[in-house]
């Protein structure tokens, strides 16, 4: 397993160059990325969206579009999205990007059931995080697409972050379904399938990683508070992936490690025939750049 962030760009680049079809391209902080990515060649993109408009952002930023090609079309951003998710589809492009659109729009070209690439039942959320405070890379699911995912949900939701954590490096993660408690309690549901998500895993159902919860997160994350409190087992103070309850909760922590702890990170979105670039706004250029990095790595 990779234990700094900035190893996914040394890793993406010694593989051979992915190609990325960027949806409505027309958006500077999406091509200052790309600009990176493309000087450290670990990335050629296909721009979809409007040309003229995507020229003038390039020019500004001294993105040098020589060589890049560029669909041109001056039609919705719905439409820039089924033709990016089209040359997925016909196998041109290896990797998803949002550009500047909604991510609604991009997500219904990747679902329709007649010209989608989706190959689970569920697609979410997977972000690594790097924080100061921790001994390694750390997988935080899902902050961004299931807003309050049932127990099946939850499920898939591991299964999809067990895969890119495994692509990663790390065989057998130790996921933590976290909660406030780490006793179940009838009344707090995020408790009640943590616990049934544990069985799942002992039981066989869910393979390929260790499960354990309900734990609340300093549990999760913290042997010496994992103690303290009496809890000794193989996630606990040492896991790989956490799982929140829900999107409020993901949202929330994902931020707060970003902007309060000194933490970075690298997302995507799993569940589909290639990896999805999906950063958000708020995300700054160097996150942006490794997220392109992480879906190089893992496609």
């Amino acid at each position: 397993m990779i234990s700094k962030l900035s190893e996914l760009i040394e890793i993406a680049r010694n593989k051979p160059m992915r190609r990325i079809a960027v949806a409505a391209a027309a958006d500077e902080e999406v091509l200052r990325a790309l600009k990176e990515a493309v000087g450290l060649q670990i990335v050629h993109p296909i721009l979809v969206g409007n040309k003229r408009e995507i020229e003038d952002i390039a020019r500004s930023i001294n993105f040098d579009l020589k060589g890049i090609e560029t669909i041109d079309h001056d039609e919705s951003a719905s439409v820039s999205a089924e033709i990016a998710v089209s040359l997925v589809k016909k196998g041109e492009a290896d990797i998803l990007m949002k550009g500047f659109l909604s991510t609604s729009e991009l997500l219904k070209a990747v679902l329709d059931k007649n010209n989608g690439i989706r190959t689970t039942q569920v697609l979410s959320h997977v972000a690594f995080m790097e924080s100061p405070y921790y001994h390694k890379l750390l997988g935080l699911t899902d902050v961004a697409m299931n807003i309050a995912p049932d127990l099946d949900t939850k499920a898939h939701i591991i299964r999809n972050a067990v895969e890119a954590s495994r692509r990663l490096g790390t065989d057998n993660p130790k996921v933590a379904v976290v909660a406030a408690v780490e006793t179940v309690n009838q009344k707090m549901e995020a408790t009640v399938h943590a616990a049934k998500l544990r069985d799942m895993n002992r039981e066989g159902t869910l393979t390929d990683c260790i499960v354990e919860g309900p734990l609340a997160l300093d549990i999760a994350i913290d042997k010496q508070a994992a103690l303290h409190k009496g809890i000794d087992n193989a996630v606990a103070g040492d896991s790989d992936i956490i799982l929140v309850p829900d999107i409020e909760a993901g949202n929330i922590l994902y931020k707060a490690l970003n902007f309060l702890g000194g933490a970075k990170s690298a997302a995507i979105v799993m569940g589909a025939s290639v990896p999805i670039v999906l950063t958000s706004r708020a995300d700054d250029e160097r996150s942006k750049l490794l997220s392109i990095a992480l879906a190089a790595v893992i496609r």
